[in-house]
């Protein structure tokens, strides 16, 4: 979800100003359309919500820790909320632009639609993160009636995406499986956090996310990072990121340019200072 409008209720977010989209990513209440002609990694890093989505031309290469999955043209499903994941939208080859429809399924919205509709989890879910639902005719005719809004984002009204979003969970429910993917409200467990930072640092995300993902407060897991580390969880992130760098450059023979980004950091001219900072000379001189 777009910086704005993450932390707002959907119920409460306001109507989007009319305007004709051209291009690029545009969040309307809680659809984003995006549309590119050029391979582009995704800015957030978290998926905090359950996400369906329709890939309508081009593929997305997902990144995950289990390695590369790619997800093609006319592809449909849905990933759980609170997960880590690393995206690249990737347009057709020459021939025009990666579009795709996601919609943002959040746990406010379901627990009404539960309640209002007497409907509950069984127990706590503990499938795949990430359900395929391509072939599904119902899905894809409710993508389909969605495509309209490409080019005309301001005709979806509030009320719209919100009887969009019913329908979507109704469609959903129909899935054996589905209920408790979607309606276990449960949130992360304790875990062991050495193991999981170890993994996931190249991730960048916040420490509150970190935390979330770990199943401390913020302040616990400051406290259980410095025991595990040593050393407070932003620093120890940095020095591990820098590190990595070092070595996918230096005996993976990376570029620079496409290293910062792989192991966490947000922009070229920040990781070169950094870099040369801890080890004394700039990332090209290897």
């Amino acid at each position: 979800m777009s910086e704005k409008n993450k932390d707002i209720p959907f119920s409460d977010q306001q109507e989007a100003s009319p305007m004709k989209w051209l291009g690029g990513e545009h969040m309307q209440h809680n659809i984003l359309y995006s549309c590119t002609s050029r391979t582009k990694r995704g800015h957030e890093q978290m998926v905090q919500e359950h996400s369906l989505g329709c890939i309508i031309a081009g593929e997305i290469h997902f990144y995950t820790n289990n390695g590369v999955e790619v997800i093609g043209e006319g592809s449909i499903g849905i990933i759980r909320k609170n997960q880590l994941a690393k995206t690249v939208k990737v347009p057709p080859a020459g021939r025009g632009m990666f579009k795709a429809i996601n919609i943002e399924i959040d746990q406010q919205h379901l627990r009404k639609y539960g309640t209002d509709n007497n409907i509950y989890a069984n127990g706590q879910y503990k499938g795949s993160p990430l359900i395929n639902l391509t072939g599904d005719a119902f899905i894809k005719g409710y993508f389909d009636s969605l495509l309209p809004y490409f080019d005309n984002p301001d005709q979806l009204s509030k009320a719209m995406a919100e009887m969009k979003t019913n329908e979507a969970i109704e469609l959903l429910l129909r899935k054996p499986g589905l209920r408790d993917f979607l309606l276990d409200f449960t949130e992360p467990f304790k875990i062991d956090l050495e193991a999981f930072m170890n993994s996931n640092f190249k991730y960048n995300i916040a420490i509150s996310q970190f935390a979330r993902l770990t199943g401390r407060s913020l302040a616990t897991f400051k406290r259980d990072f410095q025991k595990a580390f040593t050393k407070p969880p932003e620093r120890w992130l940095h020095q591990k990121r820098l590190e990595l760098a070092h070595y996918l450059i230096a005996h993976k023979k990376q570029n620079p340019t496409g290293v910062y980004l792989e192991v966490g950091f947000e922009n070229i001219s920040h990781f070169s200072a950094s870099f040369k900072k801890h080890f004394g000379y700039n990332p090209s001189n290897l």
